[in-house]
């Protein structure tokens, strides 16, 4: 069965005029429009009605997945989130999956049911209903991301340049003095964890120091940073700083250094990355890597009113990012 995307390629156009000539014909120049028809009409296309459904009926309300409503990193971007749809008139459905796709699975479903307007994914993954959304309306689907960009979703996404912030915090690190440098990431398979280690890794055969790198692959979580820390802690080669993906992983790290009797950051520098709120009243405040949280969450939400209201959207948009230098780094000690 022909897609839009087969009528798209047809007529020499986007998948999102096709989808606002089906739906919002008036929006669309005649010639463009008699071109699609023809198109229509010899592929033989016939719209699908749930898909239809969803850009004819309004709910007022907007779905809001999130990986893990433990995590302090969301609750910003859930207040930003939740501040724009409240402007707008929206109300926010939130879904937290707890990284099981049964789940996303579930949740996603609620947008074919029509019980919400549009979904917006805190996570990397789609799930097959929104998969399926997505091929059917293209750039017309009601479907963004925010946080943890991957560009195969082909969906608009808000979030930062995750390999140019890790690859800053790296070279502050270097510019320190570090040589020998632990590197406690996030699960492999994560796009946020391979966009940093990017970075990293780009610092370290800038400076010639990739073979000294120590690299922990983790989940995030304080207890990563923890388990992490103690595997190499008062070792011969132990490294004289970490960079963590992630502030609550670098508490992990803190608290290893504490039960050592080690002293941050005399015997080790500790640099994080998403600046919770806590982060600047730790012993000692924490360098880390801003993003502004609260922003990704509003943007998610213009990102989703701009394609219910057929308007052409940008596939990314990058915010910038901040090193923030606080008393968790220093040079090395001699």
């Amino acid at each position: 069965m022909p897609t839009i995307y087969d009528i798209a390629k047809h007529a020499g156009v986007s998948a999102g005029t096709v989808s606002r000539a089906l739906s919002r014909p008036e929006k669309v120049l005649p010639e463009t429009r008699a071109r699609i028809e023809r198109a229509v009409a010899t592929l033989g296309y016939v719209p699908n009605a749930a898909a239809r459904t969803l850009k004819t009926q309004r709910t007022g309300k907007i779905l809001v997945t999130v990986p893990d409503i433990a995590n302090p990193f969301f609750a910003q971007i859930l207040q930003g989130a939740e501040d724009a749809a409240q402007a707008a008139g929206y109300a926010v459905l939130l879904g937290d999956t707890q990284q099981q796709p049964a789940r996303e699975e579930r949740y996603a479903q609620m947008l074919r049911r029509n019980e919400a307007d549009g979904l917006i994914v805190l996570g990397h993954r789609l799930p097959p209903t929104a998969r399926q959304i997505v091929k059917q309306l293209g750039a017309a689907a009601p479907v963004v991301n925010g946080c943890e960009f991957d560009p195969a979703l082909g969906i608009p996404s808000v979030h930062i340049d995750n390999a140019a912030a890790a690859r800053a915090a790296m070279e502050h690190l270097y510019a320190l003095g570090h040589a020998r440098i632990a590197v406690v990431g996030g699960p492999p398979d994560n796009p946020l964890h391979q966009q940093r280690l990017q970075g990293v890794r780009a610092a370290a055969k800038a400076r010639g120091r990739v073979r000294q790198l120590r690299l922990v692959p983790g989940d995030f979580s304080v207890e990563s940073g923890h388990a992490a820390a103690s595997a190499w802690l008062g070792t011969d080669d132990a490294p004289t700083a970490a960079f963590c993906f992630s502030d609550q992983s670098a508490l992990g790290v803190l608290a290893a250094c504490r039960e050592r009797g080690l002293r941050v950051p005399r015997d080790l520098s500790v640099v994080g990355f998403d600046d919770l709120a806590s982060s600047r009243y730790l012993t000692p405040p924490l360098t880390t890597v801003a993003q502004p949280m609260r922003e990704i969450g509003v943007r998610a939400v213009q990102l989703l009113l701009d394609i219910l209201a057929a308007a052409d959207v940008p596939l990314q948009q990058t915010l910038t990012f901040e090193l923030m230098l606080r008393g968790s780094t220093a040079a090395p000690k001699t």
